[in-house]
């Protein structure tokens, strides 16, 4: 009886401890995540900017990289593409958990309180696609909040039936376009020239035009992914209240969990698809990259728990993820400046013909100068530049 008795009370405790704490204190790794997440959506974004045409050229059909012609470029694409932009969904779902929890504390109206927070989100999200990046993510983030914050007032076994339904219902979409795919046998289609000449040599505001002639085409992949948006914000809830980042025991063992199944099932899933070519990039991106994002997580959760990362890279990631949102529209607005006409033009003077590394080493030095830059930044203040407007303007 006293070893059944001595059990129960560290599982009690255990538990109680993996809970987030009631004071609203900062989880470390959730900065160093947010870190990640930045640098890593930036990995495949800037391919985008790197490629003749750039936004439209994606949507037109633009080339992935074959893996036997270009192995180093195919394994920096696969090791980015869909994992950290689902890493950062599954950390806005975290963060909305947090601040239903702030509110709770403080006696804020839910989800009325955080309704203007949202929608500042979308207006900037609205700017940045507007004039900076056709492929913007703040905007359907916005829209998935504003459904998830009014669910997290709900009872745990409705969102339990919504996170499994949006998901198997987001599966079946991608499944049929994937058939789509495999049954169209046409040629495939060439990057126009018009958008190929807009990047390299038009101005500014040709751009802004473009992206708001075109904003239907641009806007569609949060639309098309929206059941994966609202599963992943939702799981980013779960996660948070098992105590799935907090330094406990409990905390440990489920990150440990997480890198095991989420690379051992994601990486040779997303393998197989991305050699079976084009066809599969939908089931690649949006199904199993998910799951190697959950991977990457606890992969990172473990190797800090063993104390295994440098503490300035520790410090750098954490850095970049204290100024996530500014960091996320500056690494865009630098690659339009390196890239496009209206800067350096790297992408016209370069091009596919100048190889992988060139855009390689873009990555790596706008990475340095965002770690550099908001590690600075938070010496003398403790907000980044946008998230000083956006507290100022919810201030007010």
């Amino acid at each position: 009886m006293a070893g059944i008795s001595s059990n129960s009370t560290r599982a009690s405790t255990d538990a109680t401890a993996s809970r987030p704490s009631p004071t609203g204190g900062r989880l470390p790794l959730l900065d160093v995540l947010r870190g990640v997440a930045i640098l890593g959506t930036l990995m495949t974004n800037v391919w985008i900017f790197a490629t003749p045409g750039s936004e439209w050229a994606f949507l037109q059909g633009a080339p992935m990289a074959d893996p036997f012609e270009e192995p180093a470029e195919a394994l920096f694409r696969f090791l980015a593409d869909g994992k950290f932009l689902s890493l950062l969904t599954i950390l806005f779902g975290v963060g909305l958990a947090i601040q239903y929890d702030s509110a709770q504390r403080h006696g804020t109206p839910w989800p009325r309180g955080y309704r203007p927070r949202a929608l500042f989100l979308f207006a900037e999200g609205t700017l940045h696609f507007v004039l900076v990046f056709g492929f913007d993510v703040l905007m359907g983030y916005a829209v998935t909040a504003l459904l998830v914050a009014r669910l997290l007032v709900r009872s745990e076994r409705l969102r339990r039936v919504l996170m499994w339904t949006s998901v198997s219902l987001h599966v079946a979409l991608m499944s049929l376009i994937t058939l789509a795919l495999l049954a169209d046998d046409s040629e495939p289609r060439q990057v126009s020239a018009k958008s190929v000449d807009l990047y390299a040599h038009g101005s500014w505001l040709d751009q802004i035009g473009f992206r708001l002639e075109n904003a239907v085409a641009l806007r569609m992949e949060p639309v098309v992914t929206f059941g994966l948006l609202v599963f992943l914000f939702l799981l980013g809830v779960r996660l948070y209240r098992a105590g799935a980042f907090a330094p406990t025991d409990r905390g440990r063992r489920l990150r440990a969990r997480m890198a095991l199944w989420g690379l051992g099932l994601g990486i040779p899933f997303n393998a197989a698809l991305t050699l079976g070519g084009e066809d599969f990039f939908f089931l690649g991106r949006y199904v199993a990259a998910p799951v190697v994002a959950l991977g990457y997580m606890g992969l990172i959760g473990v190797v800090l728990d063993r104390g295994r990362l440098p503490a300035p890279v520790t410090q750098g990631l954490s850095s970049v993820g204290r100024t996530a949102l500014s960091s996320y529209v500056l690494q865009n607005v630098l690659c339009t400046l390196l890239c496009y006409g209206v800067g350096l033009g790297l992408t016209e003077r370069f091009g596919p013909d100048g190889g992988p590394w060139w855009v390689m080493a873009m990555w790596a030095l706008i990475c340095a100068f965002l770690i550099a830059g908001s590690t600075l930044w938070l010496r003398r203040f403790s907000h980044g530049p946008l998230e000083s407007v956006q507290r100022w303007a919810l201030r007010r």
